[in-house]
């Protein structure tokens, strides 16, 4: 972007950042919403680091290797009654002191590390295929080597109805186990599907569709070495996060990725002197953009317009240059068809740009 890394460093300040844990307890997650006038379960300044736990709904897939005591007592904890209008377990929120609706909230994720060694996939009833599959809904387990950091299937059974129920529990005796994807492994990426502030709405806000405020975007970049900028819409930013995964193809075209809780680490920064207007991810190569809609060409529209803005009023191109770099230099790809409001999010290579111009946000 146009600020230097001195000017950067001055807008973010230099204060020495204080290190927060945030446990995932009953009294510190609210199940499937987004909600502003949600009680703070942390209060930070800018440039704090927070440990937080990220637990996976997906937990009972598999209970006697998702869960632990830790999650038991979330699932336990929360009546089935509260775990609305969505699905996710969310970690939160997180007041982020002199965060102002207008400002951006810069996220830092520093570490995402598998809290249990095991996850689950679900071809779900929201899955893309479901029809093409007899409308079978099936449950894979799979299984995270530390050493490698690839996964592979352990067992798989079907779900005789439809998967609606969040938190729902299957026990293995409950279940025919059957072997699945034999001497295939998969690169372990964990990262966040859900994460965001609180948007500026009454009520709860279901975490299933992506938004403007970040939410179920589903994109497997945001891990580890990544940065989040999210448009702050209420005074405090009220961040949180969950959904998390060990795993992921763009699309997530079953419905779900490899469903596993996180501990992660980030640091937050409020960000006064740089604005955009939807969730936008830094990488180590690149910039990426989202659009989200029910309808896929509207989301794909709606990237476009989202990284011709990135290009005109952060990398001063002007808008014919910024069209045709888009055409030549930029990679489309469907992030998730699953969660409602479909997603698509446009990357940019960071080092085509003049060191000069290239900066950071």
């Amino acid at each position: 972007m146009t600020l230097k890394t001195k000017e950067r460093t001055e807008a973010l300040g230099s204060a020495e950042p204080a290190l927060h844990t945030l446990r995932a307890t009953p009294k510190t997650c609210h199940w499937g919403y987004f909600d502003a006038s949600l009680a703070p379960a942390l209060r930070v300044k800018s440039g704090d680091m927070i440990r937080a736990e990220a637990v996976t709904h997906h937990a009972g897939d598999a209970p006697e290797l998702l869960m632990d005591e830790g999650i038991t007592a979330i699932f336990d904890g929360i009546p089935e009654n509260d775990r609305n209008p969505g699905v996710h377990i969310m970690t939160g929120p997180i007041f982020v002191e002199d965060a102002k609706a207008g400002d951006v909230l810069e996220v830092r994720y520093l570490q995402m590390i598998p809290r249990l060694k095991y996850g689950s996939n679900l071809a779900a009833n929201w899955g893309y295929l479901y029809k093409e599959f007899g409308e079978t809904e099936r449950v894979t387990v799979y299984q995270l080597d530390g050493n490698s950091q690839q996964a592979s299937a352990v067992f798989a059974y079907n779900v005789e109805e439809k998967y609606l129920t969040p938190g729902r529990i299957t026990h293995a005796k409950d279940c025919c186990r059957e072997p699945a994807l034999k001497g295939i492994r998969v690169p372990v990426r964990p990262h966040l599907g859900t994460a965001g502030v609180a948007p500026d709405e009454k009520g709860r806000v279901s975490t299933i569709p992506p938004g403007l405020h970040g939410g179920n975007i589903d994109n497997w970049r945001i891990g580890a070495g990544a940065t989040m900028y999210y448009p702050v819409m209420v005074d405090g930013a009220l961040f949180s996060i969950g959904d998390p995964h060990i795993s992921q193809g763009d699309g997530e075209l079953s419905g779900t990725a490899i469903e596993a809780s996180l501990n992660v680490l980030f640091q937050v920064f409020v960000r006064k002197d740089f604005h955009f207007a939807s969730p936008l991810l830094e990488t180590q190569t690149e910039w990426i953009v989202h659009g989200f809609d029910e309808d896929l060409n509207t989301a794909m529209r709606k990237a476009s317009l989202e990284m011709l803005t990135l290009l005109t009023d952060h990398q001063d191109l002007s808008r014919n240059d910024a069209y045709s770099l888009m055409s030549i230099a930029s990679d489309f790809g469907v992030t998730q068809v699953v969660d409602g409001r479909q997603g698509v999010h446009v990357r940019m290579p960071r080092g085509i740009f003049p060191p000069e111009s290239e900066g950071s946000a």
